[in-house]
């Protein structure tokens, strides 16, 4: 019996370990990857398209290819609408916003979206939703009963502080009723077995931190690990210890759509502004906080795409290949926006590229290289430091923003790097320094060995 005890003892102090070494691992260790309907489907995907292009996506998993995220419009009987009131929302007894059956039918019976997760978790992969920070208006003019509490809709709800750019929600309050209402909705999401979470409308134009917090606690209660998105941008940086207290990813731009630039307009941005934003955000890349450069407008962008017509992607192959590189290098979230049933060979050939993606999945430290020599006026140098710290692996990587060809050549050390030879990740060749012509808005990355 003594021996059985102290074996007793040792079991619970080793499960006690274990508990805490995996409480003490962040949620999104690593970049997310994974694919988002938006910028194919805007409002409009159902359960069938979602489906498909998740089939597409469990194909590639193996490479880092997680998560699969509904964005806007789940809960619109009619998302092709020309406003609120036309596209429906669909709402529970508890002002929770729930998927529409005729678009989503395995959320008949008030299943809601967990047989949908279920069947995303079969295939290997995590389960992610879009929403609107606050509470929908119907719930409010109904003065619906809040769940699990004394409270309803009315005192939740802020009408002073609606979601400027989509009338569907009314802000919440930073007062008990309005905990209450985020703690049943993330109750709600994780008993669907919601994995992911992109809450729109509360990172900036307005950023609301009260609801950040508020939906980060309310994610604490409900007991399930979701990774929390933070949207739009751009974030103030400013606000960087803040954001990256509560939630796992931020977006540090607004949305990105496929040009190089939309300039001078202020909406949206193209690849050239994505330079930029990461250069200034780059310190706050750590596991668990992943500062957001939005997602990759690749491929094809039907049938309905959340901006402009239905299209190919306007970016060059060129600039197609520069986005994914500084994506990679600068270990923003890799989010795939094409419609995956319709994926041509060259995007399948960038997103299955396996040495580039393992540079975002595996570098403890990246930066933009600030001290460049004469000739690169416009151009950029990204460096990536992964494998063991006592000797790590040297990532470069080398974009040209120029409008016309550009011709770079510096050696390694010259670069603030060691190293003799280098292989570029994309083409497999080798070059013992960097001498490299580029197209306009062109790059190469190098992996550099010792």
């Amino acid at each position: 019996m003594r021996h059985a005890s102290r074996f007793a003892a040792l079991l619970a102090a080793l499960i006690a370990a274990a508990a805490t070494a995996h409480s003490q691992t962040p949620l999104a260790p690593t970049p997310p990857m994974g694919w988002n309907s938006w910028d194919a489907y805007g409002f409009t995907i159902d359960e069938a398209d979602f489906k498909a292009n998740v089939a597409v996506l469990a194909g590639i998993q193996k490479l880092g290819w997680a998560y699969a995220v509904i964005d806007e419009g789940w809960y619109m009987a009619n998302p092709l609408g020309d406003n609120v009131a036309a596209r429906d929302y669909q709402l529970d007894a508890g002002g929770l916003l729930e998927p529409d059956v005729k678009r989503y039918p395995s959320a008949a019976d008030n299943a809601g979206l967990k047989p949908l997760a279920d069947w995303v978790h079969g295939q290997g992969l995590k389960f992610g939703i879009h929403i609107l920070r606050g509470l929908p208006r119907a719930a409010v003019d109904q003065n619906l009963p809040i769940a699990a509490s004394a409270f309803r809709a009315a005192e939740a709800a802020d009408t002073g502080d609606p979601c400027p750019w989509d009338g569907g929600n009314w802000g919440i309050r930073d007062n008990e009723a309005g905990q209450a209402y985020y703690d049943s909705e993330m109750k709600l999401y994780a008993d669907w077995g919601v994995d992911y979470i992109k809450v729109d409308c509360i990172a900036d134009h307005p950023y609301r931190p009260t609801e950040i917090r508020q939906i980060a606690e309310a994610i604490r209660k409900a007991g399930r690990p979701i990774v929390l998105s933070l949207s739009p941008g751009p974030t103030n940086i400013t606000r960087a210890g803040e954001v990256g207290k509560y939630a796992q990813l931020w977006r540090i731009g607004d949305d990105t759509w496929d040009g190089w630039s939309f300039r001078p307009k202020p909406w949206p941005n193209g690849v050239r502004q994505g330079f930029d934003f990461l250069a200034s955000w780059y310190p706050y890349s750590r596991p668990g906080n992943w500062p957001d450069a939005d997602m990759l407008p690749f491929g094809s962008l039907t049938p309905h795409p959340g901006w402009g017509d239905p299209r190919d992607t306007r970016l060059t192959q060129d600039e197609v290949r520069t986005q994914f590189t500084l994506w990679a290098i600068a270990r923003s979230p890799l989010i795939l926006g094409a419609n995956l049933t319709k994926l041509d060979d060259f995007t399948r050939s960038i997103i299955t590229n396996n040495a580039v993606i393992q540079v975002n999945q595996t570098a403890w430290e990246s930066a933009p290289v600030s001290d460049l020599p004469k000739g690169f006026e416009n151009a950029r140098v990204w460096y990536a430091l992964a494998g063991p710290r006592a000797k790590p692996v040297q990532y470069v990587a080398v974009f040209n923003l120029d409008d016309k060809l550009a011709t770079l050549r510096a050696t390694w050390k010259q670069l603030g790097l060691k190293g003799h030879t280098g292989r570029e990740l994309w083409t497999g060749k080798k070059a013992s320094a960097l001498n490299v012509t580029l197209p306009a808005h062109a790059s190469a990355i190098y992996r550099l060995q010792p």
